[in-house]
């Protein structure tokens, strides 16, 4: 084989700057596109804790009375003892009572009887700031905490 001078081609220089001049694009990407994603399962989970809100509301209609606490969301899929007129289930499967971040919908009751639900958002701790701040349907109830 002939080796021809003027070959061309890339050093290995030159790739470098291009991988790092990608690196830097991605880093300054990134953060914006991983804030959206959280934000968008917030959006999510209060549109979530609105279906399951109003499957609670259906519960009521045909039962006569909210789920108990020891009942909770479950009750939305399998009908539990003593709730004559049962029509449900009220939710598809039990990823609908599970919130975007994989933790099961907290469910209680108000003082005065209401159901009320909520998320623990992303920190799954009570509390919490900004995206990771808890969720609470309706929006002025306060719920009892309760693990079901």
């Amino acid at each position: 084989m002939r080796r021809v001078d003027g070959q061309a081609g890339y050093t290995i220089t030159e790739l470098l700057v291009v991988l790092v001049i990608l690196g830097l694009i991605a880093a300054a990407i990134s953060p914006q596109i991983l804030g959206r994603l959280d934000s968008s399962k917030v959006r999510a989970a209060r549109l979530q804790l609105d279906v399951v809100l109003s499957s609670l509301d259906a519960f009521f209609v045909d039962v006569g009375r909210y789920p108990t606490e020891e009942e909770g969301v479950n009750a939305l899929l399998a009908a539990p003892p003593n709730a004559p007129g049962w029509a449900g289930p009220y939710a598809r499967s039990v990823r609908n009572i599970v919130d975007p971040w994989g933790q099961v919908i907290i469910y209680g009751v108000d003082e005065a009887g209401r159901a009320t639900i909520r998320t623990l958002g992303s920190d799954k701790r009570q509390g919490g700031k900004d995206n990771a701040a808890d969720l609470v349907a309706p929006d002025t109830a306060t719920p009892v905490a309760s693990a079901t």
